[in-house]
Protein backbone atom coordinates (compact mmCIF):
# COMPACT_ATOMS: atom_id res chain seq x y z
CA UNK A 1 0.00 0.00 0.00
CA UNK A 2 2.14 2.90 -1.15
CA UNK A 3 0.41 5.47 -0.34
CA UNK A 4 -0.47 4.76 3.15
CA UNK A 5 1.63 5.89 6.33
CA UNK A 6 2.77 2.94 8.39
CA UNK A 7 0.25 4.83 10.94
CA UNK A 8 -3.19 4.02 8.36
CA UNK A 9 -1.80 0.96 7.70
CA UNK A 10 -1.60 -0.46 11.39
CA UNK A 11 -5.72 1.62 11.14
CA UNK A 12 -6.49 -0.34 8.54
CA UNK A 13 -5.06 -3.86 10.30
CA UNK A 14 -7.17 -3.03 13.39
CA UNK A 15 -10.32 -2.18 11.50
CA UNK A 16 -9.90 -5.53 9.40
CA UNK A 17 -9.83 -7.74 12.60
CA UNK A 18 -11.96 -5.78 15.08
CA UNK A 19 -14.47 -4.54 12.35
CA UNK A 20 -14.71 -1.03 13.13
CA UNK A 21 -12.04 1.81 15.12
CA UNK A 22 -13.13 4.39 17.33
CA UNK A 23 -10.79 8.04 17.40
CA UNK A 24 -10.44 7.84 21.10
CA UNK A 25 -9.32 4.66 21.13
CA UNK A 26 -6.74 4.74 18.56
CA UNK A 27 -5.45 8.03 19.71
CA UNK A 28 -4.56 6.47 22.96
CA UNK A 29 -2.80 3.51 20.95
CA UNK A 30 -1.22 5.36 19.05
CA UNK A 31 -0.13 8.16 21.30
CA UNK A 32 -1.29 10.67 18.92
CA UNK A 33 -4.39 13.44 19.01
CA UNK A 34 -7.99 12.85 18.42
CA UNK A 35 -7.86 14.83 15.20
CA UNK A 36 -4.61 13.54 14.05
CA UNK A 37 -6.54 10.05 13.38
CA UNK A 38 -9.52 11.75 12.20
CA UNK A 39 -7.21 12.88 9.43
CA UNK A 40 -6.13 9.40 8.66
CA UNK A 41 -9.44 8.13 8.77
CA UNK A 42 -10.96 10.92 6.56
CA UNK A 43 -7.86 9.75 3.98
CA UNK A 44 -8.81 6.21 4.35
CA UNK A 45 -12.32 6.48 3.74
CA UNK A 46 -11.56 8.66 0.41
CA UNK A 47 -9.63 6.12 -0.64
CA UNK A 48 -13.09 3.94 0.08
CA UNK A 49 -10.59 1.86 2.57
CA UNK A 50 -13.04 2.13 5.48
CA UNK A 51 -16.30 3.66 5.81
CA UNK A 52 -16.69 6.82 8.24
CA UNK A 53 -19.33 6.11 11.49
CA UNK A 54 -19.89 8.47 14.08
CA UNK A 55 -17.20 8.21 16.41
CA UNK A 56 -14.89 6.24 14.32
CA UNK A 57 -14.95 4.20 10.85
CA UNK A 58 -15.83 0.55 9.92
CA UNK A 59 -14.14 -1.45 7.70
CA UNK A 60 -16.12 -1.47 4.33
CA UNK A 61 -19.36 -4.18 4.04
CA UNK A 62 -21.93 -2.31 1.83
CA UNK A 63 -22.31 -5.30 -1.12
CA UNK A 64 -19.04 -7.47 -0.83
CA UNK A 65 -19.03 -9.66 2.46
CA UNK A 66 -15.92 -9.62 4.35
CA UNK A 67 -13.43 -12.28 4.16
CA UNK A 68 -14.52 -15.16 5.88
CA UNK A 69 -12.10 -15.56 8.01
CA UNK A 70 -11.54 -12.18 9.50
CA UNK A 71 -15.71 -12.00 10.43
CA UNK A 72 -14.11 -15.33 12.38
CA UNK A 73 -12.19 -12.41 14.17
CA UNK A 74 -14.67 -9.77 14.46
CA UNK A 75 -16.42 -9.92 17.94
CA UNK A 76 -15.27 -13.16 18.65
CA UNK A 77 -16.38 -13.57 22.22
CA UNK A 78 -19.13 -12.00 22.01
CA UNK A 79 -20.22 -15.12 19.61
CA UNK A 80 -18.84 -17.21 22.32
CA UNK A 81 -21.45 -15.97 24.73
CA UNK A 82 -23.92 -15.92 22.12
CA UNK A 83 -23.54 -19.60 21.92
CA UNK A 84 -23.44 -20.74 25.66
CA UNK A 85 -26.91 -19.19 25.81
CA UNK A 86 -28.40 -20.91 23.06
CA UNK A 87 -26.61 -24.31 24.30
CA UNK A 88 -28.54 -23.50 26.91
CA UNK A 89 -32.35 -23.46 25.23
CA UNK A 90 -31.46 -26.49 23.23
CA UNK A 91 -32.22 -29.54 24.59
CA UNK A 92 -30.70 -33.09 24.72
CA UNK A 93 -32.38 -35.30 22.29
CA UNK A 94 -33.47 -32.03 20.11
CA UNK A 95 -33.47 -31.95 16.35
CA UNK A 96 -31.83 -28.34 15.29
CA UNK A 97 -30.70 -26.94 11.41
CA UNK A 98 -28.17 -24.26 11.65
CA UNK A 99 -26.79 -22.22 8.43
CA UNK A 100 -23.79 -20.73 7.57
CA UNK A 101 -22.39 -18.35 9.32
CA UNK A 102 -18.86 -17.63 12.15
CA UNK A 103 -21.79 -17.20 14.85
CA UNK A 104 -23.44 -20.56 14.04
CA UNK A 105 -19.72 -22.20 13.83
CA UNK A 106 -19.72 -20.81 17.99
CA UNK A 107 -22.82 -22.40 18.23
CA UNK A 108 -22.21 -25.85 16.73
CA UNK A 109 -18.74 -25.74 19.02
CA UNK A 110 -21.26 -24.81 22.10
CA UNK A 111 -23.43 -28.04 21.13
CA UNK A 112 -20.78 -30.66 20.78
CA UNK A 113 -21.69 -32.14 24.55
CA UNK A 114 -25.23 -32.46 23.75
CA UNK A 115 -26.91 -35.90 24.02
CA UNK A 116 -28.90 -37.39 21.00
CA UNK A 117 -29.09 -34.36 18.98
CA UNK A 118 -29.60 -34.22 15.34
CA UNK A 119 -28.42 -31.62 13.48
CA UNK A 120 -28.90 -30.66 9.82
CA UNK A 121 -26.73 -27.70 8.29
CA UNK A 122 -25.52 -26.55 5.05
CA UNK A 123 -22.33 -25.60 6.61
CA UNK A 124 -19.49 -27.90 6.05
CA UNK A 125 -17.20 -26.27 9.11
CA UNK A 126 -20.60 -26.49 11.31
CA UNK A 127 -20.65 -30.37 9.61
CA UNK A 128 -16.95 -30.80 10.77
CA UNK A 129 -17.21 -29.20 14.47
CA UNK A 130 -20.35 -31.48 15.49
CA UNK A 131 -18.93 -34.83 13.58
CA UNK A 132 -16.46 -35.14 16.18
CA UNK A 133 -19.09 -34.95 19.02
CA UNK A 134 -19.98 -38.06 20.42
CA UNK A 135 -23.83 -38.29 20.50
CA UNK A 136 -24.40 -35.87 17.75
CA UNK A 137 -25.44 -37.48 14.32
CA UNK A 138 -24.76 -34.81 11.60
CA UNK A 139 -26.96 -34.56 8.25
CA UNK A 140 -25.13 -32.01 5.20
CA UNK A 141 -27.40 -30.61 2.90
CA UNK A 142 -26.11 -31.49 -0.76
CA UNK A 143 -24.93 -28.97 -3.41
CA UNK A 144 -22.87 -26.20 -4.45
CA UNK A 145 -20.22 -25.36 -1.87
CA UNK A 146 -19.18 -21.93 -1.89
CA UNK A 147 -15.07 -21.86 -1.44
CA UNK A 148 -15.10 -18.76 0.55
CA UNK A 149 -17.09 -20.19 3.70
CA UNK A 150 -17.67 -23.77 2.94
CA UNK A 151 -21.69 -23.04 2.57
CA UNK A 152 -23.11 -25.22 0.31
CA UNK A 153 -26.23 -23.36 -1.61
CA UNK A 154 -28.58 -24.28 -4.42
CA UNK A 155 -31.53 -26.08 -4.77
CA UNK A 156 -30.27 -29.72 -3.77
CA UNK A 157 -29.55 -27.95 -0.43
CA UNK A 158 -33.02 -26.16 -0.40
CA UNK A 159 -34.28 -30.17 -1.34
CA UNK A 160 -32.43 -31.99 1.46
CA UNK A 161 -33.95 -29.16 4.40
CA UNK A 162 -37.17 -29.97 3.36
CA UNK A 163 -37.54 -33.41 4.51
CA UNK A 164 -37.34 -32.47 7.95
CA UNK A 165 -39.06 -30.73 10.60
CA UNK A 166 -37.12 -29.63 13.44
CA UNK A 167 -37.34 -28.36 16.93
CA UNK A 168 -34.74 -25.57 16.50
CA UNK A 169 -33.54 -23.45 13.79
CA UNK A 170 -30.41 -21.35 14.59
CA UNK A 171 -29.87 -18.21 11.85
CA UNK A 172 -26.84 -16.25 11.65
CA UNK A 173 -27.39 -13.16 9.52
CA UNK A 174 -24.93 -10.27 8.22
CA UNK A 175 -26.55 -7.94 8.64
CA UNK A 176 -29.78 -6.28 11.09
CA UNK A 177 -31.68 -3.28 9.26
CA UNK A 178 -32.91 -0.68 11.97
CA UNK A 179 -36.52 -1.25 10.33
CA UNK A 180 -36.08 -4.66 11.31
CA UNK A 181 -35.16 -6.61 8.50
CA UNK A 182 -32.33 -9.95 8.44
CA UNK A 183 -30.01 -9.17 5.43
CA UNK A 184 -27.35 -11.63 3.55
CA UNK A 185 -25.31 -10.98 0.81
CA UNK A 186 -26.30 -14.03 -1.02
CA UNK A 187 -29.66 -14.60 -2.96
CA UNK A 188 -29.07 -18.23 -2.93
CA UNK A 189 -27.79 -18.38 0.46
CA UNK A 190 -30.91 -16.53 1.71
CA UNK A 191 -33.10 -18.84 -0.13
CA UNK A 192 -31.92 -21.51 1.77
CA UNK A 193 -31.93 -19.50 4.98
CA UNK A 194 -35.47 -18.81 4.07
CA UNK A 195 -36.63 -22.47 3.79
CA UNK A 196 -34.93 -23.45 7.24
CA UNK A 197 -36.84 -21.33 8.87
CA UNK A 198 -40.38 -22.61 7.58
CA UNK A 199 -38.99 -26.22 8.88
CA UNK A 200 -38.37 -25.08 12.00
CA UNK A 201 -41.03 -25.57 15.16
CA UNK A 202 -38.80 -22.27 16.82
CA UNK A 203 -36.22 -19.73 15.35
CA UNK A 204 -33.37 -18.41 17.15
CA UNK A 205 -31.40 -15.76 15.99
CA UNK A 206 -27.85 -15.07 16.35
CA UNK A 207 -26.24 -12.05 15.70
CA UNK A 208 -23.37 -9.70 17.57
CA UNK A 209 -23.54 -6.50 17.78
CA UNK A 210 -21.35 -5.79 14.28
CA UNK A 211 -24.57 -6.66 12.84
CA UNK A 212 -26.10 -3.40 13.89
CA UNK A 213 -23.51 -1.13 11.71
CA UNK A 214 -23.34 -3.23 8.69
CA UNK A 215 -25.35 -3.72 5.44
CA UNK A 216 -26.56 -6.23 2.93
CA UNK A 217 -28.62 -5.96 -0.29
CA UNK A 218 -30.62 -9.45 0.43
CA UNK A 219 -33.35 -9.73 2.87
CA UNK A 220 -34.21 -13.56 4.86
CA UNK A 221 -36.47 -11.90 6.68
CA UNK A 222 -37.49 -9.93 9.68
CA UNK A 223 -36.30 -10.03 12.94
CA UNK A 224 -40.57 -10.19 14.60
CA UNK A 225 -40.84 -13.51 12.59
CA UNK A 226 -38.26 -14.73 15.10
CA UNK A 227 -38.86 -16.41 18.02
CA UNK A 228 -36.03 -15.66 20.09
CA UNK A 229 -32.95 -12.98 19.46
CA UNK A 230 -29.46 -13.58 21.09
CA UNK A 231 -26.97 -10.94 20.70
CA UNK A 232 -24.36 -10.20 23.11
CA UNK A 233 -24.68 -6.24 23.60
CA UNK A 234 -28.00 -4.34 23.99
CA UNK A 235 -29.04 -3.73 20.67
CA UNK A 236 -30.46 -0.02 19.29
CA UNK A 237 -33.41 1.23 20.69
CA UNK A 238 -35.61 0.73 17.61
CA UNK A 239 -34.52 -2.91 17.48
CA UNK A 240 -35.45 -3.82 21.01
CA UNK A 241 -38.51 -2.10 20.25
CA UNK A 242 -39.55 -4.82 17.57
CA UNK A 243 -39.07 -7.36 20.06
CA UNK A 244 -41.25 -6.13 22.25
CA UNK A 245 -43.85 -5.52 20.27
CA UNK A 246 -43.56 -8.43 17.91
CA UNK A 247 -43.06 -10.97 21.25
CA UNK A 248 -39.49 -11.64 20.05
CA UNK A 249 -37.89 -12.72 23.13
CA UNK A 250 -34.35 -10.74 23.36
CA UNK A 251 -31.59 -12.43 25.56
CA UNK A 252 -28.75 -10.21 25.92
CA UNK A 253 -25.27 -12.67 26.18
CA UNK A 254 -23.41 -11.12 28.99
Amino acid sequence: MPNLQPRQIDILEIARREGRVEVDHLSQHFGVTPQTIRKDLNELCDMEKLQRVHGGAMFPSSTVNLAYQSRRDLASEGKSRIAEIVAQMIPNNASVILNIGTTTEQVAHALRHHKGLLAITNNLNVAFILSEAEDVEVVVAGGMVRKSDRGIVGAAAIDLIRQFKVDFAVIGTSAIDESGELLDFDYREVRVSQVILEQARKKILVADTMKFQRRAPVQIGRLAEMDTFVTDVEPPRQIADICRTSSVELVIAE
